[in-house]
């Protein structure tokens, strides 16, 4: 397993559309992805859209995001990046 954590930049947090774009480029990799508020033991589908918006993270919150399998790795690194895009 491979994780990291992130502090959430957009000012409307991780709303739909930025979840839309994470759930497209998570789909991409062959890991088991999750993302949980950074500290907490619930961990939610980083490939569900459903689960992201029920996750609810707001700018500011600090979250964990993992993965494990053959990729786990260059999805953590792929999908961060793509987060630090969402500054606005």
């Amino acid at each position: 397993m491979y994780a990291k954590e992130f502090t959430i930049q957009n000012r409307t947090g991780l709303h739909a559309r930025p979840a839309s774009d994470f759930v497209a480029l998570a789909a991409t990799f062959k890991s088991k992805i999750e993302l949980s508020r950074a500290g907490e033991t619930d961990r939610y589908n980083g490939k569900s859209i459903i689960m992201l918006l029920t996750l609810g993270l707001m700018q500011g919150e600090r979250a964990t995001l993992s993965a494990e399998g053959e990729d786990e790795r260059e999805a953590v690194e792929a999908l961060l990046a793509l987060t630090a895009g969402f500054a606005d």
